[in-house]
């Protein structure tokens, strides 16, 4: 149980990001950098190359560019800039966030169309085998890894075998995946991830990630349709200045960020981190369903990061649920998806088996008031 973090804050966070986070890390933001100086550039740089080595073994491979602003900011960045004018973009999606690199593709003119599963689905492989085959014009393929609508987790590995033998560029959106489940990039055939600092590395919000192959990323010279989110752009000034970003870089979260690096580290790596986020879910899945709370998707789809339960009954009131267990020191979220009411308890951050075990019996108290 995360005593510490609770005496300095009124609440845990249960959310997919942003996340509760050490004293540690908060405390890394106290002091001031400059953007021109060498210490800080070097930090950035280190940031960069253990970034890729906790994507990949093949690290000569691959590289990681730094970019201001939301995990949204770079998966538009990407989007905008990886495909030319000519390329097709084939998006997998199966919640908001599938649909929302959709309606980036369509705002940027990308020539896009989608595979839809719905929202409490997987991906059909033999879909995406039948698409790739019958329309010769698609040369990206983009997918969500963990779906956070619903908390589900998409089959990137084997997707990315079919994306390869059909020799097009993966795209995958691990926003709050990465750092939390294991992964190896180059195995899995991925050319474009998309991480931010605010989730499973347990960093604060203010900058996202790519880390992507290294000829992907020089092909994408010239073609950004935006300047602030021109990938290409932003990964050669950081190599050709030694991590300097083109623009003000929000740097005490960089630096907040390399802390929570160096936590994880600690910790034993993303196998010891998914060890505890899995922990975390098994622990709250099996206390809410002992109270009689029903889950969203089944098990075998579930994800380590968030859990969506449905509501108990016709006359529960998410709003005075939501307050009551923020009175009692948690914050949880709302659901998402369109034909059901549920609502979602994330399971990532610095957040313990314990605290688990401490929200359901919160849960417990609330519902008991409510009878």
């Amino acid at each position: 149980m995360n005593t510490e973090l609770l005496d300095d804050n009124p609440y845990l966070l249960l959310t997919p990001g942003p996340l509760s986070t050490s004293k540690r890390v908060k405390a890394a933001m106290l002091k001031d950098w400059c953007t021109w100086d060498r210490d800080y550039n070097d930090l950035v740089q280190s940031i960069r190359r253990r970034l890729v080595a906790l994507a990949t073994q093949r690290i000569e491979e691959y590289s990681a560019v730094l970019l201001q602003g939301s995990g949204s900011y770079c998966v538009e960045s990407v989007i905008g800039s990886a495909l030319g004018s000519t390329d097709k973009l084939l998006v997998l999606t199966n919640g908001a966030y599938g649909k929302r690199i959709v309606q980036m593709a369509e705002v940027l003119g990308v020539q896009v169309v989608v595979l839809d599963s719905g929202e409490v689905s997987l991906p059909d492989l033999d879909d995406l085998e039948s698409m790739l085959q019958q329309d010769p014009s698609i040369t990206h393929v983009a997918m969500v890894h963990c779906e956070t609508t619903t908390g589900i987790l998409n089959p990137i590995a084997e997707a990315g075998q079919i994306v390869k033998l059909h020799n097009k560029v993966f795209i995958v959106d691990a926003m709050s995946s990465f750092g939390g489940v294991p992964m190896d990039v180059a195995e899995i055939g991925i050319d474009f991830l998309i991480s931010s600092a605010n989730k499973c590395i347990q960093g604060v919000p203010g900058f996202g990630f790519v880390i992507a192959r290294i000829d992907r990323l020089q092909a994408c010279q010239g073609q950004a349709r935006s300047l602030s989110l021109d990938l290409y752009d932003q990964w050669s000034h950081m190599e050709q200045n030694g991590g300097k970003w083109r623009y003000t870089s929000p740097t005490h979260v960089v630096r907040a960020f390399d802390e929570a690096m160096l936590e994880l580290e600690e910790e034993g790596g993303v196998a010891a981190r998914y060890a505890r986020y899995r922990q975390n879910q098994q622990t709250l899945v099996r206390g809410m369903r002992d109270l009689g709370f029903e889950t969203l998707l089944a098990d075998e789809m579930h994800s380590p990061i968030i859990t969506s339960f449905y509501y108990p009954d016709a006359s529960f009131k998410f709003e005075d649920f939501y307050k009551e267990l923020k009175a009692q020191g948690f914050v949880i979220y709302p659901g998402k998806i369109s034909n059901a009411d549920t609502f979602r308890i994330g399971n990532i951050g610095e957040v313990y088996p314990g605290d688990m075990e401490r929200l359901v019996s919160a849960v417990g108290c609330v519902e008991s008031k409510s009878l």
